[in-house]
């Protein structure tokens, strides 16, 4: 493998690394502080577990994490919660152990650590050199092989010249992880409660706050969505109330994913998802069965299609066989 001696780094210095001592909690690890990370190298990664975004680019920090581990990096995830339910210390938990994250993870649920570093985005990554100082930032998805080379530099910095592997990991994404298909990706991000939601186009609109009976039009426009049964628009999420309701959603993507979970956050409620009225076959998500069968457990981001062929506008519809179920926003990728 290749090595580089490489001159002092001449990334610009952006700040201090500032306090985490407004964590609400810290899996992983026991509290960490820059005081005690003095000559590490660190990487603060601004994550909150749904988010589409972050996920495509977990694979990359993980390998990070991983592979500089021995050389003195240290990655710190800063999960600051966007939905009320990634406020919940189980729920984060289970999600990021599923999702194999290993290394320390701040739980900022307060927004105290978001604040420190006056950031405004997910995912955001921060690279702080061994004295402390911040070096780098990204913001977003994508820039992998220059974040990689920023590590590399601060690491090799850290060491007073010694020799580091400038090579760059390679990773393998499953499912959600892969990265999105930006040439087809004609559909944005889409919020189903009443406090942030758009294009909903249910007959006499949204009635906010209380149990209302929703109708899907016969068609839809591009990028629009409706509800069909018995539903309570709420600020950051819609809330079925007897079985058999659905959500309808004219997309324009190769994967659908929707965040949404059990409302009761205990009892189990199935799903079936189709396209154009028709079962899912090798368009299924990772998690669909081929005839789109799922099943809601636990509120996390779950992704319905990847679509194998041609990318066209088509109507995705999710209907829920038992009541219960609470959904949040669709993402695309």
């Amino acid at each position: 493998m290749a090595q580089m001696l490489r001159p002092p780094s001449k990334l610009p210095v952006e700040g201090r690394f500032p306090s985490l001592a407004g964590a609400t909690a810290w899996l992983n690890s026991p509290p960490l502080d820059p005081e005690g990370l003095h000559g590490k190298v660190v990487v603060v990664d601004f994550c909150t577990y749904t988010c589409i975004n972050w996920l495509r680019t977990l694979p990359y920090v993980r390998a990070w994490a991983e592979r500089y581990r021995d050389l003195g990096l240290v990655v710190i995830g800063a999960h600051t919660p966007e939905f009320s339910f990634e406020s919940d210390l189980d729920n984060v938990r289970q999600a990021l152990a599923a999702m194999a994250v290993e290394y320390p993870i701040a739980v900022d649920n307060g927004y105290a650590i978001w604040d420190a570093f006056s950031n405004h985005y997910w995912p955001a990554l921060y690279f702080i050199d061994a004295t402390g100082r911040i070096r780098h930032h990204w913001f977003g998805e994508g820039d992998y092989e220059r974040s990689e080379n920023v590590i590399q530099q601060l690491l090799a910095d850290a060491a007073a010249g010694d020799a580091v592997d400038d090579t760059l990991v390679t990773v393998d994404p499953l499912g959600p992880e892969v990265e999105a298909d930006w040439v087809n990706l004609r559909s944005p991000e889409t919020y189903l409660g009443h406090g942030r939601t758009q294009n909903f186009d249910s007959p006499d609109g949204m009635a906010p706050g209380r149990p209302h009976s929703y109708v899907t039009p016969d068609t839809l426009p591009l990028n629009s969505w409706a509800l069909s049964g018995s539903w309570t628009a709420n600020p950051e999420s819609v809330v079925l109330h007897h079985s058999k309701g659905g959500i309808s959603f004219r997309f324009h993507a190769r994967d659908v994913h929707l965040v949404m979970g059990p409302m009761d956050g205990s009892t189990p409620v199935a799903f079936r998802v189709s396209i154009d009225g028709e079962p899912l076959h090798d368009a299924s998500g990772s998690d669909v069965d081929d005839d789109g069968a799922g099943l809601l457990t636990l509120p996390r981001m779950y992704q319905l299609v990847r679509q194998r062929g041609p990318i066209a506008d088509r109507l995705f519809t999710i209907e829920f066989l038992d009541r219960g179920a609470e959904a949040f926003a669709f993402t695309f990728g």
